[in-house]
């Protein structure tokens, strides 16, 4: 009994909470007036403190490490998994981007492009601190704990791929529905290796390298259309 309402209510917190928070923390008007390295500490601990409790609620549900998707694969397919995963987001994100130049795609939101690094010294705190803890928890947490709840409750690894990817997606509600989709997206495309290969380290590597390029290419071509304070 305890353990059931344990994972119901850690469940609930990452399905529906962590959107709520967003979308709350997004329309703070405090946000807007911290510096960046600020913004990225802050947003590193929050997903540090909810990879805690999820490690929590797995070892209530009694989760395995490799039911969590830590699992041993091979180099081979671990560099062919990442290496493709990467090209194909970091393609989509070119054209993204390009769609949004010609008006095709709606414009990112300000939070965006808030968090995006302008200088070398934020793109390196972003590289080092966000992009890390981003690949880490984010993975453990939606393509490792909630993908291996969905699966043992439905007894299906495709249920499992695409409510996993849609919470992911409504877990990134502060970037607007664009955002949404996108991050949908993403989900999907980084579960596919979990399906695959039942690991979760191309994943990982993969969302890690593709925050990288974000952070280290993508800030200078978003232009702020808010003034905002300098880290």
């Amino acid at each position: 009994m305890v353990e059931r309402a344990a994972e119901t209510g850690f469940l609930i917190l990452l399905v529906a909470g962590v959107p709520v928070m967003g979308y709350l923390t997004a329309h703070d008007p405090q946000l807007r007036t911290l510096p960046r390295r600020a913004l990225y500490l802050s947003a590193a601990l929050s997903e540090w403190l909810f990879a805690a409790l999820g490690v929590a609620a797995a070892r209530v549900a009694r989760l395995n490490t490799t039911q969590l998707g830590f699992r041993a694969i091979s180099l081979r397919s671990l560099i062919g998994w990442t290496a493709a995963i990467t090209a194909v987001s970091t393609a989509g994100l070119a054209v993204l981007l390009l769609l949004e130049r010609q008006g095709w795609w709606p414009e990112e939101s300000d939070l965006i492009r808030l968090l995006m690094p302008r200088t070398r010294r934020e793109k390196a705190w972003a590289i080092a601190w966000v992009a890390p803890t981003a690949a880490l928890t984010e993975e453990f947490l939606y393509r490792g704990y909630l993908f291996a709840v969905i699966t043992g409750a439905l007894h299906s690894t495709n249920w499992a791929w695409a409510l996993s990817s849609a919470a992911f997606g409504l877990a990134h509600i502060y970037q607007k529905p664009n955002g949404i989709v996108r991050a949908g997206l993403l989900g999907f495309l980084l579960a596919w290796p979990v399906v695959r290969t039942a690991s979760l380290y191309p994943s990982i590597l993969a969302h890690f390298l593709i925050d990288t390029a974000a952070f280290g290419w993508l800030g200078s071509k978003l232009g702020p259309r808010t003034r905002t304070p300098e880290a």
